[in-house]
């Protein structure tokens, strides 16, 4: 069977109306049983199948479903289940679930970011005691239910080589052998079952490899190649550029080898000085799978052109899965004219892809005409000119022993001060009543009488516990970047643009599209509320420029350093307003920072000088005894940490609790001087913390860092846990606080 001309990398899994989320939250909470659950998974993958046979893309992947994490998947599949929730003697399906969100007696695995994506994988966990087993019960019984509706599918599996490469543990690197061994075996039983087709992905070699790590993606490939009993090898690669590990695996007996032309253009001169290429497909990643902006099919067609000439066989594809943008264009019913002409969600995009395949085919295809270009509309000469005026002393604050000094004068803090995120949970009835507001069912006042009444009992709750930098809760905000989005200019939001960012966690990005401007005010009426409630420090909350990009769909026609320091204008007048309005701590929040950090060392430093920039534009308005916080969770601190500390954020606090506090080393080496919050509760487990584990966790702690710098803080907001264990957890933070810091 061949490859055929067009294809995806995957698509979103789940639902037009997020059906996905709500059968796996209703599970969780045993509203339904694990048959119900599986009926409306069933379902879902039945639906994209025929979505995709409909559209007439020629090739249709398949076990890209997932209840939770498509890498846990992975690891289910080779058996990399460690033997903390193998004894548990829970169902295979709990059993996975306790895996990925953590049960009383044992934490979940480490989460954190794919790639330069907001989406979150769970770090599987290799180590001595680790036997690998296949297990391929999944993709197996997904192609049998493809094959009764009549559907041919490619099953979907991370690649041995990236699974271990993003593997924790005790040497993953060194069971490279084993592990092939074990997806040979599941190779076999895919043939066995008919599977004409096999995709490998392999995103980890856009990244900088040594030279041991590109001969072990080329020994991988020659073992699974070598099979006499295999289904045809689709190797995938997106998110940049193979560099080396390309003539490596070009080297392979593979059949088909997958490379993303969008945010990776190298790899066409790449694969051009690479010579013969041995019969192989290549699938060109022409269509952007991480933004929505309608593709240029015509320059689509060029590029693809001459990939046609360098190969004998050339399929057209997604740069990388759908999974990171929305499902249908056709349920935004309010979007501006002028933006929804220029858009394309997942649903589009396939029919870009089999578009472009047609017009690969047969030399002619009836093309839309290039996205316009922006309309003045969207252009703020005010924005541009205040930018234009910028001076290095906008991006500077005084020496921070001057700050800290006037800080603690101010606020007048305990060693170990103990505080939160930002976020507290957001109950049905907050978002019954932002619903009701949208529809017209409540008024204006009412809406806020409600927000007041949610702040004044976050704040009471606050108190009682002993908290001492307490948070208005957030109650007011449908999501940390959208909230912000509906009051910018440059921004539009959408009704149904849902994307999954981990488990049954979905958001909503807005969409920037043109110059940012802030029209008023966007949290000191709430800040200021708070803050008038109690005689406590109350932290104003914002997010930071540069979470505020990742966290939503870019423009494409600017620079995104341009853009950020937009984004920073905007918060740098809100963090004045909130020092006028007497709030004397100030939190910015940061997480996405190592997320976008370009994958390639070299691109690395450009990107990080205008993140640090766009940050410290707009935090450097302050006065030196205004305190600023800001936060940052779920990545690989250590590869960020000398930018972490040029932030020059007064405190930081940090996801620890998950990478047994291992950051705490990576910021001593570097000499961190200043505030820092490590997390000791991980608020994305539905467990309780134990006293004594909150002890341990700040013992370890002080032992790494002085306790008159050290705060104490959950790793994350709490708007996705339930009151109950917010209340006992924070208790046994507040009291291991208490108890170290007497000791």
């Amino acid at each position: 069977m061949s490859f055929g001309q067009s294809t995806v990398l995957g698509y979103p899994r789940i639902g037009a109306n997020r059906e996905l989320k709500k059968a796996v939250e209703a599970y969780w909470s045993g509203t339904v049983d694990a048959a119900a659950l599986e009926a409306t998974a069933a379902g879902l993958r039945a639906e994209v199948w025929q979505t995709l046979r409909d559209a007439r893309l020629d090739a249709i992947p398949s076990n890209t479903f997932s209840y939770y994490d498509h890498v846990l998947d992975t690891a289910v599949a080779v058996g990399a289940i460690p033997e903390r929730f193998e004894r548990l003697g829970l169902s295979k399906l709990d059993t996975y679930f306790a895996m990925a969100r953590g049960v009383d007696a044992e934490p979940a695995l480490e989460l954190t970011k794919w790639f330069d994506t907001n989406y979150h994988y769970l770090v599987p966990e290799i180590d001595d005691e680790t036997i690998f087993a296949a297990d391929p019960a999944k993709p197996l019984r997904e192609y049998a239910e493809a094959r009764d509706l009549g559907i041919t599918t490619r099953p979907v599996l991370v690649g041995p080589a990236t699974f271990l490469l993003l593997a924790k543990g005790s040497a993953p690197f060194e069971r490279f052998g084993e592990l092939t061994d074990t997806y040979a075996e599941i190779l076999g039983r895919l043939a066995d079952a008919g599977v004409p087709w096999v995709q490998l992905d392999e995103p980890a070699y856009v990244a900088d490899r040594t030279p041991a790590e590109i001969d072990a993606l080329r020994a991988v490939y020659h073992r699974l190649g070598g099979l006499e009993n295999r289904p045809k090898i689709f190797v995938a690669t997106y998110f940049g550029e193979l560099g080396d590990a390309l003539p490596a695996l070009l080297d392979t007996p593979i059949e088909a080898l997958g490379l993303d032309l969008v945010a990776g253009p190298g790899n066409l001169a790449r694969l051009s000085a690479a010579g013969p290429l041995g019969g192989k497909t290549i699938v060109a990643g022409l269509v952007d799978g991480h933004n929505i902006w309608r593709t240029d099919l015509g320059a689509a067609v060029a590029t693809g052109a001459v990939v046609a000439g360098l190969a004998d066989h050339v399929a057209v594809s997604t740069s990388c899965s759908l999974l990171h943008v929305p499902v249908d264009l056709s349920a935004e019913k309010h979007l501006d004219p002028d933006l929804h002409a220029r858009l394309a969600f997942a649903r589009q995009k396939v029919d870009e892809v089999v578009l472009l395949g047609r017009a690969l085919r047969d030399g002619t295809a009836d093309l839309p005409s290039p996205p316009p270009a922006p309309p003045a509309s969207w252009r703020n000469a005010g924005v541009r000119d205040r930018l234009a005026a910028l001076t290095p002393a906008d991006r500077q604050r005084g020496p921070y022993a001057e700050r800290a000094a006037a800080q603690q004068a101010r606020l007048g803090l305990p060693d170990l001060p103990t505080t939160t995120i930002g976020s507290f949970p957001q109950t049905p009835s907050l978002r019954a009543a932002r619903a009701s507001l949208r529809a017209g069912r409540l008024s204006a006042d009412s809406y806020a009488d409600q927000m007041r009444a949610e702040i004044e009992h976050v704040i009471r709750l606050q108190e009682a516990l002993g908290l001492d930098v307490l948070v208005h809760g957030e109650p007011e905000r449908n999501d940390m970047v959208q909230y912000f989005g509906d009051q910018l200019d440059g921004f539009a939001t959408t009704e149904s643009g849902w994307v999954q960012s981990y488990g049954s966690r979905c958001v909503r990005p807005p969409i920037i599209f043109g110059d940012v401007a802030r029209r008023g005010a966007m949290t000191v009426e709430w800040s200021a509320f708070a803050q008038s409630l109690t005689p406590k420090p109350v932290k104003g909350m914002l997010t930071g420029p540069v979470t505020i990009l990742a966290w939503s769909f870019v423009r494409n026609d600017q620079p995104r350093a341009e853009t950020a320091d937009q984004v920073a204008l905007a918060l740098r007048d809100e963090t004045a307003d909130l020092e006028a309005a007497g709030v004397k701590v100030i939190q910015v929040d940061e997480p996405a920072l190592r997320e976008t950090l370009p994958l390639r060392k070299a691109d690395q430093k450009a990107y990080l000088d205008w993140a640090i920039g766009a940050f410290r534009l707009a935090t450097s308005g302050v006065a030196a005894d205004t305190q600023v916080h800001t936060h940052l969770c779920y990545s690989e601190f250590g590869e960020v940490i000398t930018a972490i500390d040029a932030l020059d954020a007064d405190v930081t606090s940090i996801e620890a609790s998950r990478s047994k506090m291992e950051v705490l080393a990576d910021l001593a080496a570097i000499g961190y001087s200043r505030g820092v919050g490590p997390g000791v509760w991980d608020i994305h487990s539905p467990r309780v913390p134990t006293h004594d584990e909150v002890v341990g966790a700040l013992r370890r702690a002080v032992a790494a860092v002085p306790a008159q710098r050290l705060w104490v803080n959950p790793d994350c907001g709490l708007k996705t846990r339930g009151y109950a264990e917010v209340e006992a957890s924070l208790r046994h933070l507040v009291a291991a606080a208490a108890e170290v810091r007497g000791s």
